[in-house]
């Protein structure tokens, strides 16, 4: 298996990559790796790790960056040497299998949408995360690709959405719902309204809507918004945790007393923030591609990247693009029939 990292992507770069790359390396002795970023910069970083160098890990040199506030447009024009985009171009020629960026997110949908193009009958990708919950998680989808989508691009992300949860959770039909302001039938605008319709019609285990609050019950499989409210939630989840574990250390630092229950229920306190923390989810598939990427969060550290290496593996292991195209297959052969 090999997979393509943009080096040079997100807020910290090969320092982040590469020990992220060294620990995957290290965890999979049948997975190749290809560096790809500013050969001098790349070469510095890793020589801090004696005896790493090996034939599963190559670099590849590209001359250019992608700023994390540059213009999509821009960079698909004019950045046809960095990192992000020659990790893409390895996709597309077969050099490798999946790649994983921290980098621009506009950037990098645009160019993976011009560089592999889209799966038949899919007319826009879509970015799918695994959020925590009370019961396992939900996949949740459109996280940020599309900031307004026709009901039938909603039906698409569902099947995307189905494909992905059923191949990397191994279930053989995932409930999907609507993301909605209400659960009655009578709430939400049009565009979810049709998309219910054309949902209810198809051969999808579709529950119906669901609130925000859903998304943490962990009842439901899949759940499918456009990328405005999607990106909305995912971010206000993330900032509502970091303020719990906020909360809880400024009360547990509070007193002597309070101290003293910190260290009685710190194997406790440990075992939730493993459940809250955000870098356990990295690794955002982007979804509808005739190829696999997978978006790592920007700000993200060495294990956090390392998580969104996981992801890219296991849906290459799964043939995740053929699952996605298999369902909408089903989905055309149903409409003809009718």
């Amino acid at each position: 298996m090999r997979i393509a990292l943009d080096a040079m992507g997100g807020d910290h770069g090969p320092a982040t990559v590469v020990p992220a790359a060294v620990a995957a390396l290290r965890q999979h002795p049948d997975l190749h790796l290809i560096l790809v970023g500013k050969e001098e910069a790349l070469e510095k970083t890793l020589a801090s790790y004696n005896g790493v160098r090996s034939d599963r890990l190559a670099i590849r040199h590209a001359s250019q960056e992608v700023g994390m506030d540059e213009v999509p447009s821009q960079a698909l024009r004019t950045k046809k040497d960095s990192s992000l985009r020659v990790a893409i171009d390895l996709v597309k020629a077969g050099a490798a299998d999946a790649c994983v960026s921290a980098g621009n997110t506009g950037a990098l949908v645009a160019t993976a949408r011009f560089v592999l193009k889209m799966l038949p009958g899919i007319e826009r990708p879509a970015i799918c995360s695994a959020m925590p919950a009370t019961r396992g998680h939900s996949h949740v989808l459109d996280l940020g690709a599309n900031v307004d989508s026709t009901p039938e691009q909603l039906l698409q992300f569902a099947l995307m959405g189905v494909a992905l949860t059923s191949a990397v959770d191994n279930k053989p039909a995932p409930s999907v719902a609507l993301l909605n302001v209400g659960v009655e039938e009578i709430k939400g605008h049009d565009q979810v309204k049709g998309a219910a319709a054309l949902l209810a019609h198809s051969n999808l285990n579709y529950v119906g809507f669901v609130e925000g609050d859903d998304i943490y019950e962990g009842a439901v499989d899949v759940i499918v918004c456009d990328g405005f409210v999607g990106n909305i939630a995912l971010k206000a989840s993330e900032g509502v945790a970091r303020m719990l574990m906020r909360f809880a250390r400024d009360e547990f630092l509070r007193t002597p007393l309070s101290r003293l229950a910190a260290w009685v229920s710190k194997p406790v306190l440990r075992a939730v923030m493993e459940r809250l923390d955000p870098r356990q989810y990295n690794g955002a598939s982007l979804l509808g591609l005739r190829g696999i990427v997978i978006k790592s969060h920007g700000g993200a550290d060495a294990i956090s990247f390392a998580n969104a290496i996981e992801e890219a593996m296991l849906e290459v292991k799964k043939g995740v693009p053929e699952r996605i195209s298999g369902e909408l297959q089903v989905i055309f052969d149903e409409r003809r029939a009718v």
